[in-house]
């Protein structure tokens, strides 16, 4: 399943739904019962109309769904995500009927095409669809991250085939912006409102969904996604690939001075050259072996010069040389316009 940077939602399998603490945690289970088109559910004999994104039933059932025991405690999770503004939600007291609706349901992923059949969505089957920036507003909040909500954040910002990222074409990798490829535990430490070294024990804990992949020196870290859904039969991404990138990425940008940290210099360079990188690997081995011999050819081209012709006894002769290389700087009084019988010497 492609995903690009472009896209504002990504695709999250519902039988990857977690267990561990956070707020997200009850927002992915909310989202995974509610319906998924318009239509009418039967929830204990009851017929409810309700919209893509919503949820119509008893408290019993809510409780259910988010794995409570107490209603008080169902409540005061509703009333989190509330004022979060992930949902609303309202429950009629004398019927004890209670309805919410997610606030960022993507209706790109209603199933507008099946029309029949029930509107709530299996558990553990099929996916739910996430806004990219689902976790920001966690951010945004001051909020600090549970285990639940920094995995999240990361599956948001995965990409796949991003021509931004010549990562992303080797396994779906994590990227936060345009500059953002390579990641560090600094930054993801601000984000989260953690320490260093417990952004480090997250990731050794969630080795099974995520890979971190360590860059040289101070450039940072890749973070790959291992359990995002894709068509590829292997994803996992190879050393010897990673570091292949990185050497055409830094020779690419050799010549090109930007100001900044390290991190944020490898991030321009993999934003301003992945494209160039992806275009050339999409030619076969034999296409670039041609390229590489034609560009071989130019700069030897542009580096010969040709020595006197005397058999061009007359100086309005022309040849096909001319019109591609410029002899160096010889003396006017003789020079000669090549011709089949020139002498050239290499220079290497």
């Amino acid at each position: 399943m492609r995903c690009l940077l472009k896209y504002d939602w990504v695709k999250l399998p519902r039988s990857l739904l977690l267990q561990q603490k956070g707020i997200m945690k009850y927002w992915m289970k909310l989202a995974s019962r509610a319906a998924f088109r318009n239509g009418k559910a039967i929830y204990c004999g009851y017929i409810n109309e309700v919209s893509a994104g919503t949820w119509s039933g008893g408290i019993v059932g809510l409780k259910s769904i988010l794995g409570q025991k107490s209603r008080v405690k169902t409540i005061e999770i509703m009333d989190l995500l509330s004022k979060s503004g992930y949902i609303t939600y309202h429950l009629d007291i004398d019927t004890k009927k209670l309805t919410y609706k997610i606030n960022d349901w993507v209706l790109e992923c209603s199933g507008a095409a099946c029309e029949t059949g029930c509107v709530y969505t299996t558990d553990g089957y099929g996916f739910i669809c996430l806004p990219r920036n689902i976790t920001q507003r966690l951010v945004d909040l001051n909020y600090k991250f549970d285990a639940a909500d920094a995995w999240l954040d990361l599956w948001c910002h995965s990409v796949y085939q991003d021509p931004q990222n010549a990562f992303s074409y080797i396994a779906p990798a994590v990227q936060y912006s345009d500059h953002g490829a390579a990641l560090t535990l600094e930054n993801l430490g601000l984000r989260w409102r953690w320490e260093k070294t417990k952004v480090w024990r997250f990731l050794q804990k969630n080795r099974d969904a995520f890979t971190l992949h360590k860059l040289p020196g101070s450039y940072g870290c890749l973070i790959f996604n291992n359990q995002y859904p894709i068509d590829a039969v292997n994803t996992t991404p190879i050393a010897k690939e990673i570091k292949r990138i990185l050497e055409e990425i830094r020779f690419l940008s050799k010549n090109t001075h930007c100001a900044g940290t390290d991190n944020q210099r490898i991030n321009k360079m993999i934003q301003w050259y992945s494209k160039k990188i992806h275009t050339e690997q999409k030619n076969s081995s034999g296409e670039r072996e041609i390229d590489r011999v034609a560009k071989a050819l130019y700069i030897m081209r542009a580096r010969v010069y040709l020595s006197h012709c005397w058999n061009c006894k007359n100086s309005s002769n022309d040849c096909w040389m001319k019109s591609i290389v410029k002899p160096r700087s010889v003396s006017k009084a003789t020079t000669r316009d090549p011709c089949e019988n020139y002498e050239y010497r290499y220079v290497i």
